[in-house]
């Protein structure tokens, strides 16, 4: 699998193609957003655009529609489930950004740095509520069902997150446990929304879903990847959060994993010290070492697993799009 790195740039143009065959759908859900997200109270109406323009690159809806269109057509529930998996994703976004303290996302302030803490996590709740109330406007429950269950999953994995924070020895099956359930969870119910509205069959709906499980941890290890050695103007939010707060991503652990007893302990102490200095020796070992490249290794692995769940679909544009966004995945910088 190709990992030519995209620039900002080019993962804008590059997503643009991908998004092609959907492009219409997709322009229908972000009018969508932008009425469910309109409030007569101005400072609400203010907060809630905000988090519109800050908020993901659109794969999340991209996915469920292509996985749609992929399977037979998009339809009108499928818009909604659309927007809906956007605002779910969105109010993690609002969230994630007070635990981590971050300043910046799409090259604009955060909503904890615009305003403060207390107004992002109420935005945040505002947000799921309002997802939740779209979701119970489908004909059936199914929907409302999935979203919440996958959402409940997303929580318990951040709350392991957040237990896990300075445990030096967090395993990597561990860690593959935290970001299945924290980001993969929701890829994989998007593709499984698109999948079943679409009127496929259960293989099928499972095969999907799956696609959008390993999609979603190849995404999350690129993500870690870029928070140490990705740049700000790039990906246009702030990094090094992770080391800030002492979390052990994969490049941490397979460094831990392979290093002797001695290296091992000197890791342990510069990890513990968390300072800018500290934080610069470690990702200068971290890439020294190989541990970078062997968790991107791993990211392509489960990408190219993604692409390979994908087979036993008929061949079609959208089709072919989710395969590239798996290549797309691993590529990115942003």
């Amino acid at each position: 699998m190709s990992q030519v790195r995209h620039t900002d740039a080019d993962a804008r143009q590059a997503l643009s193609r991908l998004f092609a065959p959907i492009a219409a759908d997709l322009a229908l859900v972000d009018r969508r957003l932008q009425q469910e997200l309109r409030h007569s109270d101005p400072f609400i109406d203010e907060l809630a655009q905000h988090s519109f323009r800050i908020g993901g690159k659109r794969l999340r809806p991209a996915l469920l529609l292509l996985t749609a269109q992929a399977v037979r057509e998009v339809t009108p529930e499928h818009h909604t489930l659309a927007a809906v998996v956007e605002m779910v994703h969105t109010a993690t976004l609002v969230h994630d950004d007070v635990l981590d303290e971050a300043d910046v996302r799409r090259h604009l302030d955060t909503v904890n740095a615009r305003w403060d803490n207390n107004t992002s996590v109420l935005l945040g709740d505002y947000l799921f509520s309002h997802a939740f109330y779209m979701a119970s406007t489908l004909e059936t429950t199914f929907g409302c069902r999935a979203i919440g269950e996958s959402t409940n999953t997303v929580c318990e994995g951040e709350l392991r997150q957040t237990n896990s924070s300075g445990n030096f020895w967090l395993s990597r099956d561990e860690y593959l446990g935290i970001i299945d359930a924290k980001t993969a969870e929701l890829t994989a119910c998007c593709c499984r929304l698109g999948a079943h509205y679409a009127g496929a069959d259960e293989a099928t709906v499972d095969r999907l879903t799956s696609y959008g499980r390993k999609l979603g941890m190849a995404f999350q290890i690129v993500d870690d990847l870029l928070d140490l050695e990705g740049e700000e103007q790039s990906t246009g939010k702030s990094l090094g959060t992770d080391l800030a707060h002492r979390k052990m991503t994969l490049p941490l652990i397979i460094l831990r994993d392979q290093a002797a007893a001695a290296d091992a302990e000197r890791l342990q102490s510069l990890y513990e010290e968390s300072d800018a200095t500290h934080n610069s020796m470690l990702v200068d070992w971290l890439e020294s070492s190989g541990a970078l490249e062997q968790a991107r290794r791993t990211a392509v692995e489960f990408a190219e697993e993604a692409a390979a769940e994908l087979s036993t679909l008929r061949d079609s544009e959208a089709k072919q799009m989710l395969a590239e966004i798996a290549r797309f995945v691993i590529a990115r910088n942003a």
